[in-house]
């Protein structure tokens, strides 16, 4: 049997992307409003861990194809960094997407899509779990994807023969479609005030155009 260290060293893994959906499909919120540093201490210290790190990933539109969410994520990444998270970041890749009307007809469209944000944070969960460098990793995501890591992780604790857990946190509401985290791992559901004491008090919203409008409805 694996002892449970007395000291739980976390290190905690955010989808901007995903978290966002799950916080707007559980408490209404329209744009990304969390503060990542205060949602992962809070999350680590309701359990008794220490918190070591906190990582962030996104995918950011081209300033060319999206000014308003290009300038919205620059701003609040950077503070993010200032503040010691470790950012990563990616250009959105973007493809026609065809939609079928009510009258019939169809609407084709060009959509941004995130690439690389799961496998770039699967490969960051199990390189720090194979150096040691975490006991708990903490993904606030809900991509299924992601129970590959949570695996993985298994077999890396028995081959070293040490303590290892993977949790996952997500916004939970009776308004979720979604309520259910990554499979092998434990879930940690956060509620609407849980979610409303972590809030960033810094709005990176610059006042839109009537064109950057209409973006802001369609990509965070």
């Amino acid at each position: 049997m694996l002892v449970e260290p007395d000291i739980k060293r976390a290190v905690v893994f955010i989808d901007g992307q995903n978290l966002f959906h799950s916080a707007r499909e559980a408490f209404g919120y329209t744009y990304p409003n969390y503060d990542v540093s205060l949602l992962a201490e809070h999350v680590c210290r309701m359990h008794g861990w220490s918190l070591m790190q906190v990582r962030f990933y996104t995918g950011i539109p081209d300033a060319a194809d999206d000014t308003f969410w290009h300038h919205f994520w620059t701003a609040k990444l950077r503070v993010m960094s200032w503040r010691g998270v470790h950012v990563f970041s990616r250009p959105l890749r973007y493809r026609n997407r065809v939609v079928k009307l009510p009258d019939g007809a169809t609407h084709t469209f060009l959509a941004g899509e995130e690439k690389g944000i799961d496998v770039r944070i699967a490969l960051d969960i199990i390189r720090m779990a194979h150096h040691a460098e975490c006991d708990v990793a903490v993904v606030f995501s809900q991509d299924q994807d992601l129970s590959e890591a949570a695996v993985e992780i298994r077999a890396i604790a028995a081959e070293q023969a040490r303590w290892i857990k993977v949790a996952c946190a997500f916004p939970s509401s009776p308004t979720s479609r979604n309520r259910r985290g990554v499979e092998q791992t434990d879930w940690i559901r956060i509620d609407r005030a849980t979610y409303d004491a972590c809030l960033d008090q810094r709005d990176y919203r610059m006042k839109p155009s009537r064109s950057s409008e209409v973006k802001e409805s369609l990509h965070p």
